[in-house]
């Protein structure tokens, strides 16, 4: 009996140890936010296929200049992006991908299907397994509703509405083209979208390990793929997200190869805005909040999420989490600051997850998590109150400064690397630049108001193209929406030296200091505000990955700054400008000193976060 326990305990420790082994430099790498548009994709019920590109002759289905430069997002050449990345992946043969959400622009079948097409033939090229959870673009709502974009781009510059029913849109026949009606632009839901994307995740397939939902009422122990495929239907993944709403929840874990267990959550809450038709497609809100409706509203997850995390350690597997909303606080614990500089409901400042749901997930389980949904490279680490730590890694996209993936390897001994692969040079990035060629010209024929630069034709690369995008987007939509008028009339008028006599002290005084620390006064004087402001959106944006952009000089001088503004020990509290840069430097100040960002470790056993750049 003793011999028999002895020998079970040895199998099993055995075990174990080959499943370390197997599991470790394991690679999988985390492409969020894609936003795919299919550029050459096929619209049924319409002989429409797009506007002649004079570069190529290809008809061509591409959203206008100006709509991109407004959206936190470009439309159109992410998808050249977005092949590029999946080019780098393939090279560095990697065979597990996984993405976070907004895989697509708004669930649309069009895009849908030319996402499907791309993504077979990379598994099938390359062997390469992909992992979908969803976006709050996709689905837009829990279930199918009509809709369509007024700002595609049609002949001779103008705009081409598209919408999937006759009567949603009435163009203006002075700078739009009449409306093409295709099915193809509507708005899928659930079902809809897991049937395109049935193969990447969402349902279960005989080659990996194992696979479950919420739902599933078989354990690891009694898995069989026979149980997984009679459980997965959506009719089996469904729960009230408020008493008489049922909707769908389409998490998943699943073991592709041995020892790594990818827990995919559906983080969507789609909360109903009254007590009308539960059937009724328009009666949701939008999922954007993420988390902090899923602590409230989709409480059964986060039971699931300790059950997963428990069965991963008793079983010595690695879980790493993805969804599409961040875990933690992502603007590097500034959010207080830039409430109080921007003011309530600015900057996105709803879409940050309260601290509750970090320490709800630390403690269910999870210890580390990528997400995505905001576009930015950050991470973020909180330990719970009962000592447990999660650390949350903040995807970039694809289409926005800087485009960007993130790459983890299993390292030994509970040890992850985490990588992020920046996508700079992008073959055919500037495929459509005659199309935008055609669109400014008009806009200019019109006498439009506020036409974008058409400098960013000239750009050379895609990272500089990223970069033109977040300037003319800071000039076009953050400066005019999100800034306090005075203050942002300041800083456009403002220079380096400016913002150093305001810092405070006698002119002797602050020679001194800038003696100190290497920096000279004529330095200050060699950049604007606007720069400034500028550089304050790259770094958001990109953390660290933006030092490429920015020279090390003007980060020195934004540091004095940050530190002479700081030290300040009385402000006149009718000063506001004063106040302002205050708040403006010390939000900047935590976003220069955040966790690693860029490449870097996490010890599992410790929660450790390790940069591995210097």
């Amino acid at each position: 009996m003793i011999f028999r326990a002895f020998f079970f305990a040895v199998l099993s420790i055995t075990a174990t140890l080959q499943a370390q082994v197997k599991k470790e430099n394991i690679q999988v790498a985390f492409l969020a936010d894609v936003h795919l548009q299919d550029l050459y994709g096929t619209l049924s019920g319409t002989d429409y296929k797009g506007v002649i590109n004079p570069k190529d002759g290809k008809p061509t289905l591409l959203r206008s200049m100006d709509a991109q430069l407004h959206s936190t997002r470009i439309f159109n050449e992410n998808y050249f992006a977005f092949i590029a990345a999946l080019d780098d992946i393939a090279k560095r043969g990697i065979h597990y991908v996984a993405l976070p959400g907004d895989y697509s622009d708004d669930g649309q079948p069009v895009h849908l299907r030319g996402l499907q097409r791309i993504l077979n033939e990379y598994s099938t090229k390359y062997n390469i397994q992909f992992f979908i959870t969803t976006g709050n673009h996709d689905p837009v709502g829990p279930f199918a509703q009509e809709a369509g974009k007024d700002d595609f781009l049609g002949e001779g510059g103008k705009r081409r509405p598209i919408f999937s029913k006759e009567g949603m849109y009435n163009p203006d026949a002075s700078k739009e083209l009449p409306v093409i009606v295709t099915p193809d632009i509507a708005k899928m839901g659930y079902t809809g979208i897991t049937e395109y994307l049935h193969d990447f995740g969402f349902f279960p397939k005989k080659e990996n390990k194992y696979w479950a939902t919420p739902f599933s009422t078989y354990t690891p122990d009694d898995y069989s793929f026979k149980k997984a495929v009679d459980q997965s239907g959506l009719e089996h993944r469904i729960y009230d997200v408020a008493p008489g709403y049922t909707v769908p929840d389409v998490s998943y874990v699943t073991e592709p190869v041995e020892g790594l267990w990818l827990l995919a959550i559906d983080g969507n809450v789609y909360l109903p805005k009254n007590n009308g038709n539960a059937a009724d497609p328009k009666n949701y809100r939008g999922a954007d909040l993420g988390y902090n409706n899923v602590i409230t509203n989709k409480k059964h997850l986060i039971a699931w999420v300790q059950k997963v995390a428990a069965d991963a350690k008793r079983l010595g597997k690695t879980l790493v989490a993805f969804s599409h909303y961040p875990m933690v606080e992502f603007n590097d614990d500034a959010s207080p600051e830039i409430e109080s500089l921007m003011g309530k409901g600015k900057w996105q400042l709803d879409r940050v997850p309260v601290e509750a749901v970090a320490q709800t997930f630390a403690d269910a389980g999870i210890q580390i998590h990528f997400g995505g949904h905001m576009h930015i490279n950050d991470t973020g680490t909180r330990t719970s109150t009962i000592g447990n730590t999660l650390v949350n890694v903040q995807t970039p996209s694809l289409a926005a400064y800087i485009p960007a993936y993130k790459l983890l390897t299993i390292k030994p001994d509970n040890v992850l690397e985490v990588e992020t692969v920046t996508i700079d040079n992008v073959p055919n990035f500037d495929a459509l630049f005659p199309l935008y060629e055609m669109e400014y010209d008009f806009l200019k024929s019109q006498n439009a108001k506020d036409i974008w630069n058409k400098e960013i034709l000239n750009t050379k690369s895609y990272h500089e193209f990223t970069d033109f995008h977040l300037k003319e987007l800071v000039r076009l939509r953050f400066l005019p929406d999100d800034w306090p008028v005075a203050f942002k009339d300041f800083m456009l008028n403002a220079s380096g030296e400016d913002l150093l006599i305001l810092a405070g002290g006698n002119k002797k005084a602050i020679n001194k200091q800038l003696s100190k620390s290497n920096l000279k006064p004529n330095d200050f004087k060699k950049w604007t505000g606007l720069d400034l402001v500028t550089d304050f959106y790259r770094i958001r944006s990109a953390d660290q990955l933006a030092l490429a952009d920015i020279s090390k000089e003007r980060i020195k001088q934004c540091e004095f700054l940050a530190k002479s503004f700081a030290a300040q020990h009385s402000v006149n509290p009718e000063n506001i400008t004063q106040k302002n840069l205050g708040l403006f430097f010390t939000i900047l100040h935590k976003f220069l000193n955040g966790d690693p960002a860029d490449h870097f470790s996490v010890d599992l056993k410790t929660g450790k976060v390790k940069d591995l750049g210097k």
